[in-house]
C-alpha cells in the first residue's frame, strides 16, 4: 500500500454535503486527511495525483449481488453450470465489478452451497480481485416454492435451483449446514417469482420455518436476508427481525407502516433492472412484452415503484442493486440502477449517490468505515471524469472512472494524461 495525496479534486464525501474542491491524503488502507482547497496537505514522500477538477468520491456499493448468477436466461443454467466452471466464471466477476467501480458488494444468494464463500475467501486472500464481499447461502426454499425446480416424476436436490427444506428442522439444519460452510448472511425464499411458476404475491413458507432460521442464525451471529415480493413475505420480515429485504414490489400500506416504525432495522433492496428489462427488453429469450409474463412483471413493476417512491418519502433505507446476472441484465451494467432510483423512485441525485455509498456502508455492517470520504475511513474509492450530481448516467461509462481504489490499493491507476491528469512519484 502506497501513500497517496489526491489533489485538485471536487470530493463527494458521502455526507450529503455538496462536493468541495480539496485534497485527500492515503496512507496504508486509510484516509488520514481531507481538506479543503489546493496545497493544503503536505506533499512530500508520497505519490501525488492530480485530478485536475475529477470527482473523487466513495466507492460504489451493490446491495443486491449474486456472482454466480451467469448472465444465462433461464434458471436452469445457472445451477446446472458444472462446478467447475461455475467457480472460475464467479471469479471473472468479481473483478467486472470492481472494474465497474463497485468496491463492497452483499451477496444475495449463491447458485451452489458453496460458491460465494470461495470467491469471498479468493478476493480476501488477494487470489483474484473483487470488492468487497458478504457471502450468502443459496436460498432456502420450501417444498413447491421459489427455488424448487426437481420434476414431479424426478424429486431430486440436485435438480432444484435452491435448496429445499420442509418443517422447522430441515430448515434449522440447512441454516447450520451453511454457517458451517462459512457464510455470512443466510437467505429465505419467503415469496414466489412469476418467471420460476410461483406467484410473485404467494408466501410459501410457513411461520415457523421462519422463525428456526432466524432463531438459528442469530445464535450463531448471521444476518439474514430474504426474497420478499408480496405483501405477507414483508411483514413477516420485519416480524422476526429479517434485515434485508429484497423486492418488497407488493408492499401494503401496513407493510409501509411497519417498515417505517423499524425503518433503523431493516434495508430493501428492489432490484428494479429486472422487472424493467423482463417486462421490457427480454423478447430475444422468448419473453415477449405482450406475453402473459411480461405483462406481470410490468405490472408488479408499476406497483413496485409507487410503494418504493412512498418508502423513500417515509425515510426507509432503499438501496441500488439487484438480480444482475440474467442474459438481459448482464453483470457490469449495475450503475444502471442510480439512473432508474432518479427516474423511477423520485431520488434527486445526491440521495441516489448516497444510496450507494452512505447507506451501503450501512447494510455492509461498516457504517463507521465504508461509504464515505472521512478520516479514518477505509480508502475504498473512485476517480471520476465529471459531475455525478450533474449526470448520475456517468457512472455508467467505464471510460468515466479515472481510477479505482480499494483498501488503499489501485485497482485501475489513473493515466497521466497531459491537460487532464498528473502524477508525481
Amino acid at each position: 500500500m502506497a501513500n497517496v495525496l489526491f489533489t485538485n479534486v471536487r470530493v463527494f464525501d458521502g455526507t450529503g454535503e455538496y462536493p468541495f474542491t480539496g485534497e485527500v491524503l492515503i496512507q496504508g488502507n486509510r484516509v488520514r486527511r481531507v481538506a479543503r482547497g489546493s496545497r493544503s496537505l503536505p506533499s512530500a514522500g508520497v505519490t501525488v495525483i492530480d485530478g485536475a477538477g475529477a470527482t473523487l468520491m466513495p466507492g460504489l456499493i451493490e446491495a443486491h449481488t449474486h456472482f454466480s448468477w451467469n448472465n444465462q436466461p433461464d434458471l436452469e443454467s445457472i445451477f446446472r453450470m458444472p462446478p467447475e466452471e461455475h467457480t472460475l466464471f464467479a471469479a471473472g466477476v468479481a473483478k467486472v465489478y470492481l472494474d465497474a467501480g463497485f468496491t463492497s458488494c452483499v451477496g444475495a444468494a449463491a447458485a451452489k452451497p458453496r460458491l460465494d464463500v470461495v470467491i469471498r475467501n479468493a478476493i480476501n486472500s488477494g487470489q483474484i480481485p473483487g470488492p468487497r464481499y458478504l457471502a450468502n447461502s443459496q436460498e432456502i426454499g420450501t417444498v413447491g416454492g421459489l427455488g424448487d425446480t426437481s420434476l414431479p416424476h424426478v424429486d431430486h436436490p440436485g435438480l432444484s435451483f435452491g435448496w429445499i427444506v420442509s418443517g422447522p428442522e430441515e430448515m434449522r439444519r440447512a441454516v447450520r449446514m451453511f454457517v458451517k460452510y462459512g457464510v455470512d448472511l443466510i437467505k429465505l425464499n419467503l415469496s414466489g417469482e412469476e418467471i420460476a411458476g410461483v406467484g410473485a404475491e404467494e408466501t410459501p413458507m410457513d411461520e415457523d420455518e421462519i422463525v428456526a432460521a432466524v432463531t438459528e442464525a442469530k445464535r450463531r451471529r448471521k444476518r439474514v436476508c430474504a426474497h420478499a415480493r408480496s405483501a405477507e413475505s414483508v411483514k413477516l420480515c420485519v416480524k422476526h427481525g429479517i434485515e434485508i429485504i429484497y423486492h418488497a414490489s407488493f408492499a401494503d400500506e401496513q407493510a409501509l407502516d411497519l417498515l417505517e416504525q423499524h425503518k433503523d432495522k431493516h434495508f430493501v433492496a428492489p432490484g428494479l433492472a429486472w422487472l424493467i428489462h423482463t417486462s421490457r427488453d427480454a423478447a430475444a429469450w422468448g419473453i415477449k412484452p405482450d406475453s402473459p409474463l411480461a405483462i406481470q412483471y410490468a405490472r408488479e413493476l408499476e406497483v413496485a415503484c409507487e410503494g418504493l417512491r412512498k418508502m423513500h418519502k417515509r425515510g426507509i433505507r432503499v438501496l441500488p442493486g439487484g438480480d444482475y446476472g440474467f442474459a438481459w441484465i448482464p453483470h457490469g451494467t449495475n450503475a444502471k440502477d442510480l439512473e432508474y432510483f432518479v427516474t423511477l423512485l423520485g431520488f434527486t441525485p445526491m440521495e441516489a449517490l448516497l444510496a450507494a455509498t452512505k447507506l451501503g456502508g450501512e447494510i455492509m455492517g461498516r457504517p463507521g468505515e465504508l461509504g464515505q470520504v472521512k478520516e479514518g475511513y477505509l480508502a475504498d474509492l473512485i476517480l471520476v471524469d465529471g459531475d455525478p450530481l450533474a449526470n448520475i448516467n456517468i457512472l455508467q461509462e467505464r471510460a468515466r472512472l479515472l481510477a479505482i481504489m480499494k483498501d488503499g490499493e489501485f485497482h485501475k491507476w489513473p493515466e497521466a494524461t497531459p491537460g487532464r491528469m498528473r502524477m508525481v512519484g
